[in-house]
């Protein structure tokens, strides 16, 4: 997989973070070019890091973006988690703590049931630790298996990119300075 370069605060770059970042995010945000227009659609995923090249979107069959990218159209993938919010004395300076990744890939329809479900379980279990099918709730019934479009990006690039710490403002660190500095823990 390639890394690709971070032009801006390329110090902030943490590539070798990228798969716990992905692993822990709860919202990505998916952009593409749909109808010659780009589009950027909030969507729960899944990620398992022990498979770092690849991501699964799902949603309704009925989903023209995901229709797209199910045909092989570029992808990019974010997810953020923001760590704190940071003020400075001065109005340039506020900033915020986080870590970042962007993944560039293409997709591939999921066809195959088992692998759907499977697939569908282990997001469930992602998002809700423990819950299993059949004990805690219904499996799903074949007809929503079928309305539900499963995509699987493959990760062909990404980096990650992390702020962390305090404010950067001219006089942030002096105590006896005018106003006042410091983050917000989230």
């Amino acid at each position: 997989m390639e890394i690709r370069k971070i032009r801006r605060h390329g110090d902030r770059a943490v590539p070798n973070e990228a798969a716990e970042i992905l692993a822990q995010g709860v919202v990505a945000h998916v952009g593409l070019v749909q109808d010659g227009a780009p589009l950027v659609i909030p969507q729960l995923y899944h990620y398992d890091p022990t498979v770092p090249d690849q991501i699964y979107l799902h949603g309704a069959r009925a989903n023209g973006s995901l229709a797209l990218i199910e045909a092989g159209a570029p992808v990019c993938v974010t997810v953020t988690l923001l760590d704190g919010l940071v003020y400075s004395r001065d109005a340039t300076n506020h900033s915020a703590n986080y870590r970042s990744v962007v993944c560039f890939g293409q997709g591939v329809a999921i066809t195959d049931t088992a692998e759907k479900e499977a697939v569908l379980a282990a997001m469930i279990a992602r998002y809700f630790v423990g819950r299993t099918a059949g004990v805690d709730y219904a499996p799903p019934e074949a007809k929503h298996l079928t309305a539900t479009a499963l995509v699987r990006v493959h990760i062909t690039a990404w980096n990650a990119k992390a702020r962390r710490g305090g404010p950067m403002g001219p006089d942030d660190e002096a105590t006896d300075a005018p106003f006042t500095a410091g983050v917000v823990e989230l």
